[in-house]
């Protein structure tokens, strides 16, 4: 991990699919996060609300202090339009409406906030707020902001808001301060941050072959070029490698009793893993020894196992890839009196 640096205090790189760390520097260190703390406030809000819910902006929210979407007292809104407005143009405002259109009030819905984080395995996070405002119980790490990164960019409607670099909602024209978007090849998101305390903050994600890989910095005064040298050096160094295909034959296993004696084995879902040159997955095949018929087609048989350097990193089921029929034996009982009735006995 050494061929590449950041100016940052804290960093990661790590491979969305897999979870794969390609790049870790102080992790775990616990942080100011600013703004990046809005990727929680928008999974949440999107896993507990409602899109098409309109919601009245109260007087608080219009007056929450720092960056804003210029929200008015008593005006009504989408979740989504709030949503464009707090992770395009970082709306404190917007956090706040977000929060009590989705829970009631901000205390509830930091309270969904943190039950997620455990949810995820943030084990070094805590939030205060929804919006990223200085606050000592409000920290998180490189490391838990990367695990919260993947999961958000899992939700589809998440990324595609993230994704976009201008939208026009409501009269209002709204724009992503996220400058990777056009900066660096392949970014499709995410989020940046600041305060004076915690200075820069940047999570974002990019995708290239098919590959997506998430980078956080935390305090770090050259983010945009450490972003696009993290990209670079983990795209080249880890490029996802292709290990099984979903709907491939990888086998075949004995059947007992069938009209045919052994059935094909299928992949239920493609593996990839990233992997550095030189470095070689090993599979093996966690079956029975035979299996029984009647024999279904789609019917689990087993499962193969992938590991790197002795060590499991994933596994795919494994189906029967056709039918194998009971093999139908006549009795001998039935025999006899056949061949009886036709003179052979």
């Amino acid at each position: 991990m050494s061929a590449v640096s950041t100016s940052a205090t804290s960093a990661v790189l790590i491979d969305v699919d897999s979870g794969r760390v390609l790049y870790a520097q102080n992790e775990n260190a616990k942080m100011l996060i600013a703004s990046t703390t809005k990727i929680m406030t928008a999974l949440v809000a999107l896993e507990n609300g409602n899109l098409n819910g309109m919601v009245k902006v109260s007087a608080e929210a219009a007056n929450t202090e720092g960056s804003s979407m210029y929200l008015k007292a008593g005006e009504k809104l989408s979740l989504e339009t709030l949503l464009y407005g707090l992770m395009l143009c970082s709306g404190n405002d917007a956090a706040v409406a977000v929060a009590q259109g989705v829970a009631g009030n901000t205390d509830k819905f930091v309270k969904l906030m943190n039950q997620k984080a455990k949810e995820l395995g943030m084990t070094h996070t805590s939030f205060a707020n929804p919006n990223g405002l200085d606050d000592e119980k409000h920290y998180s790490t490189a490391m838990d902001m990367a695990v919260l990164a993947c999961a958000a960019m899992n939700n589809e409607t998440f990324a595609r808001i993230v994704s976009t670099r201008t939208v026009n909602v409501n009269g209002r024209t709204l724009t992503n301060h996220n400058k990777l978007l056009s900066y660096v090849d392949g970014c499709i998101g995410l989020k940046t941050g600041y305060t004076k305390a915690a200075g820069r903050t940047l999570v974002s994600c990019a995708r290239r072959n098919g590959q997506r890989l998430v980078a956080v910095t935390l305090q770090d005064g050259n983010d945009w070029a450490d972003h696009a040298a993290l990209y670079d050096y983990g795209f080249a160094a880890y490029p996802a490698r292709r290990a099984m295909t979903i709907g491939e034959t990888v086998g075949t296993l004995a059947v007992i009793g069938g009209l045919t004696t052994s059935v094909p084995l299928v992949a239920a879902d493609s593996f990839s893993w990233p992997l550095a040159q030189g470095e070689k997955l090993d599979i093996r095949f966690d079956l029975p020894e035979s299996l029984q018929a009647p024999v279904s087609a789609g019917t689990s048989a087993g499962q193969a196992v992938f590991s790197l350097a002795g060590k499991e990193v994933g596994r795919v089921e494994l189906l029967c890839g056709s039918d194998v029929l009971l093999a139908i034996q006549t009795p001998p009982s039935l025999l006899r009196r056949l061949r009886s009735l036709l003179g052979n006995g």
